[in-house]
């Protein structure tokens, strides 16, 4: 298993915007063909503005393979724009778990 792991910098004053958009449409297109959602966060303490979710792969194939299939999506292209407005910055990175980690 890998988890990929996004982290999302808002836009002052559109976080939530941002969240509702994700909470009424974004995760009904996204969920049925990513899978298997870790979890979806936002910071409290730190830098604020920043939501990170976590996704669980197969493998690296497995992970292009679904954001193929979601880039592809009618309904995620007519999404993406909507959404994108209310983001500065992007960060992705790929997380191989540890031997010992429950997330194996």
């Amino acid at each position: 298993m890998i988890v990929e792991e996004r982290i999302y910098r808002i836009k002052a004053g559109k976080l939530t915007r941002y969240l509702q958009l994700v909470r009424e449409e974004g995760l009904a297109i996204q969920q049925p063909i990513l899978g298997n959602l870790i979890g979806y966060f936002q910071t409290e303490i730190g830098p604020l503005n920043h939501v990170i979710h976590l996704w669980g792969y197969r493998d690296l194939g497995d992970r292009a393979d679904r954001r193929k299939r979601l880039a592809a999506d009618p309904a995620w292209q007519a999404f993406i724009p909507k959404l994108s407005e209310n983001i500065d910055m992007l960060d992705n990175r790929i997380l191989l778990p540890t031997d010992f980690s429950p997330l194996r």
